[in-house]
C-alpha cells in the first residue's frame, strides 16, 4: 500500500523516518556527503510504502509549475532491507500513475544514475541531454510523455 502526503500532512515521525531513509541510502550507503534537507522538501509530494520495520520504499515528486512545466520525481529508494522484491518497480509505477493523475497534460523527468537508465526506459523515460556528474556519481536527465502525448502507446 502506497501513501502520498504534502510536507504539511507529514506527522513527525513520517518525516524523521524519510529523512533517515534518503541520508541512510544517498549519503551513507553511497557515500554522498551531501545536504539532502535542500529547502525543497516543503514543495514536494511524498510517495512511500512501509512494513513493520518503517519505510521500504520512497519518492519525492513535484508537479508542473509557474517554472517547470513538467513533473518531477526523484529521491527514489528503496530500503536495503526490501531489495529484490519488486518495490522500486512499484514505486515507479505508483509515482507515474500520481504524476499522470493529477497533471495528465505534463511530461514526467528525472535525473537518473546513469546505471538505472534501463529500469527506467522500463517505463517509457528516454535520455535527455548529456551525462553529467551530480555529488561525483554520474547521472542523466530523463523524461516520459505526457500521458496526452502517449497516444496509442501504454500509459
Amino acid at each position: 500500500m502506497w501513501t502520498c502526503k504534502t510536507f504539511s500532512e507529514l506527522s513527525l515521525a513520517e518525516l524523521y523516518e524519510l529523512l533517515k531513509l534518503r541520508q541512510e541510502v544517498f549519503v551513507v550507503e553511497q557515500t554522498c556527503p551531501y545536504l539532502d534537507a535542500d529547502g525543497k522538501d516543503m514543495d514536494a509530494l511524498h510517495l512511500w510504502s512501509s512494513d513493520e520495520q518503517g519505510m521500504t520504499a520512497y519518492a519525492r515528486i513535484f508537479l508542473p509549475s509557474t517554472t517547470e512545466p513538467y513533473a518531477r520525481i526523484g529521491r527514489v529508494i528503496t530500503a536495503a532491507r526490501a531489495r529484490g522484491l519488486g518495490l522500486g518497480q512499484e514505486l515507479m509505477r505508483a509515482a507515474i500513475g500520481l504524476c499522470n493523475g493529477r497533471a495528465p497534460d505534463a511530461p514526467i523527468r528525472l535525473g537518473a544514475q546513469v546505471y538505472l537508465k534501463r529500469f527506467y526506459r522500463s517505463f517509457g523515460f528516454v535520455e535527455i541531454g548529456e551525462e553529467y556528474l551530480e555529488d561525483d556519481i554520474p547521472h542523466i536527465d530523463m523524461e516520459r510523455p505526457a500521458i496526452t502525448d502517449l497516444g496509442s502507446h501504454e500509459r
